[in-house]
């Protein structure tokens, strides 16, 4: 094994300590320098956009590439764009479109700058953990940036039909992430897994000299990549399914206890 890649929020940092002061822990961080010591590369594979990734690294002492926005963008620790998928601007207008017409705020997003056409708490929460201040005007679309996704934003009530909606019309020319409030639209390439094996390209390592672990729908591509995929306990249905493993519910902390075993 050369690498292990990590979700943040829910893996990293475990859904329960989410907060202004939320960090990873003492024991996770001890057992990634223990990794590090070994020779093994940690790589952080995150929805959050370059800043907040880049905070949860340096906490880490980390000196790696880092998968941002669920795979739209890859960047060197010091911010330098590594690898950018960018959506078709005619499938954006179209998911804004979209949005409009069931009356849905809806979020435009490149790897720096977050439009939102309503300001809301989960919009806030986002900004809040991706070091980015939100930017709120009524028509995104017209921000003159080049988006890297769109997000219509609902509930957990009407998430998963608005994406079965996008799925049937969009097919494949979009990879559609279904969260619980929102759901995500974004180029068909960009994905973690995608972003991972380009990362392993780049420093000469195999898949199947990967581990990786997550918890959401938007690690299921790295799960399924990885030469090992471990999902988190509470993990959802996409991640469960792409996982090899499941990590045991029994420790306080699953993914140091399984850190803690890889460097050995």
């Amino acid at each position: 094994m050369k690498l292990v890649a990590l979700d943040i929020d829910g893996t990293v940092i475990p859904g329960r300590a989410r907060g202004e002061d939320a960090r990873p822990s003492a024991r996770l961080r001890t057992a990634i320098r223990a990794l590090d010591a070994r020779g093994i590369a940690v790589v952080l594979a995150s929805g959050r956009m370059f800043p907040g990734t880049a905070s949860v690294a340096r906490e880490l002492g980390l000196a790696t590439p880092l998968i941002c926005q669920q795979g739209c963008s890859v960047h060197a620790p010091d911010g330098a764009m590594l690898h950018e998928f960018p959506i078709e601007h005619r499938k954006a207008l179209e998911l804004v479109a979209h949005a409009r017409e069931i009356d849905r705020a809806y979020e435009w997003f490149n790897p720096l700058r977050y439009i939102v056409s309503r300001e809301s708490d989960a919009t806030r929460e986002y900004g809040r953990v991706s070091g980015i201040t939100p930017e709120y005007r009524a028509d995104p679309e017209r921000s003159g940036i080049r988006p890297t996704g769109v997000g219509i934003i609902s509930s957990a009530e009407e998430a998963n039909g608005i994406h079965r909606a996008l799925v049937a019309h969009h097919g494949e020319s979009l990879h559609i992430l279904d969260f619980p409030t929102v759901t995500v639209a974004v180029a068909p390439e960009a994905n973690k897994g995608h972003a991972l094996s380009l990362i392993c390209a780049d420093l000469g390592i195999d898949r199947h000299e990967t581990v990786a672990v997550g918890d959401s729908v938007n690690d299921a591509p790295m799960l399924a990549w990885a030469g090992r995929g471990y999902a988190m306990p509470h993990s959802d249905r996409y991640a469960l399914d792409a996982a090899n493993e499941v990590l045991p519910p029994g420790d306080p902390e699953p993914i140091a206890a399984l850190l803690e075993l890889l460097a050995r």
